[in-house]
């Protein structure tokens, strides 16, 4: 364990953000193109790559914890006070660099999730005003999953969408 061993843990965890950018990316290029049959593989596999970040992240805080006691740090250190207790400048700058290029991809992943969201939520307004241009409702369902029939019974509604 050491600091050439949390240096590549790091790169694991850049890739993976790349990764996950080019997929939001990808999510992004589907809902443009109107491809909406292809977003259910698509979001899959944005979930893949958040359970491989989520892995790598264990694995991170394991070498940072160990590489913590090493160089006189808490056990809990963050990347940013790691840098603080390098022993040498190359490993501030090596270490500096991992957080500055992270920082950066976890903004991009941020503003790619969130613009995909919007996209998300114009297509089911699209979708709800085309069901309801049709002059049929989209029909209900009871509690146990069978239609329902106009009859006054409870519903419950998802209204957070």
């Amino acid at each position: 364990m050491g600091a050439n061993e949390l240096s590549a843990q790091l790169w694991r965890e850049r890739e993976l953000m790349e990764m996950l950018l080019f997929k939001l990316d990808e999510q992004q290029l589907l809902l443009s193109a109107g491809r909406a049959r292809w977003i259910h593989y698509a979001t899959r596999e944005v979930e893949q790559v958040l359970d491989r970040i989520r892995q790598t992240g264990l694995g991170r805080a394991v070498e940072v914890a160990a590489l913590a006691d090493e160089w006189g740090a808490d056990d809990d250190a963050t990347l940013a006070q790691l840098i603080e207790h390098a022993p040498t400048d190359a490993w501030r700058e090596v270490f500096s660099e991992h957080l500055r290029a992270m920082t950066q991809l976890a903004d991009e992943i941020a503003q790619q999730r969130d613009a995909n969201e919007l996209q998300l939520r114009a297509a089911v307004r699209a979708t709800q005003e085309a069901i309801a241009g049709l002059g049929a409702g989209p029909g209900e369902y009871t509690a146990g999953g069978t239609a329902a029939r106009g009859d006054a019974a409870p519903r419950i509604l998802d209204t957070d969408l």
